[in-house]
């Protein structure tokens, strides 16, 4: 390979490595209550299978805002994707 299309392969698989790094990191976390989650991050979401939504849902909470007093929380009911784990 000549110099600039080495410099453009490096590139591009830096690219999709990274890409591959930032696609996990945005999987949301299951636990069975509330109380379990201790850090939330901001922009982190984690499902919450405590059985307060409706059938077929489940609740997210998710860090929205960083305030004064740490991280905004909000939690909404989203539908549930896939199998119910135990």
């Amino acid at each position: 390979m000549s110099r600039p299309h080495y410099r453009r392969f490096s590139l591009l698989l830096l690219c999709g490595f990274a890409l591959v790094a930032f696609a996990t990191s945005a999987t949301a976390e299951q636990v069975s209550r509330e109380q379990d989650i201790v850090d939330l991050r901001l922009g982190q979401r984690i499902q919450v299978d405590d059985g307060s939504c409706p059938a077929g849902q489940i609740k997210e909470i998710s860090g929205a805002r960083l305030t004064e007093n740490g991280i905004l929380r909000t939690q909404k009911c989203i539908p549930r994707l896939g199998p119910k784990r135990k």
